[in-house]
């Protein structure tokens, strides 16, 4: 699996702190040996926002993701408020 990352992703990734940065690194990894993994929470999301996927940092933070064949995209990064 490759994972590409979103210029929005990018640009939020930026404005975390140090901390959030490390768990989301230490969760990428958990992420790229199996997406699906329980300590991650993964789940399909509904609504407008249907075709992504979400998966938990920590109780505040989530990756938003999109799978497209064998490879994912981050879309964003961020508090709940992605999905708004």
């Amino acid at each position: 699996m490759v994972i590409y990352y979103h210029p929005q992703f990018e640009k939020s990734y930026r404005k975390l702190s140090r901390l959030i940065k490390s768990k989301a690194e230490a969760r990428e990894i958990i992420f790229r040996e199996n997406p699906f993994d329980i300590r991650l929470d993964a789940h399909k999301l509904h609504g407008p926002l249907k075709r992504q996927w979400s998966f938990s940092i920590n109780r505040k933070y989530r990756i938003l993701f999109e799978f497209h064949g064998p490879d994912v995209i981050f879309l964003d990064i961020g508090n709940h408020e992605l999905y708004r």
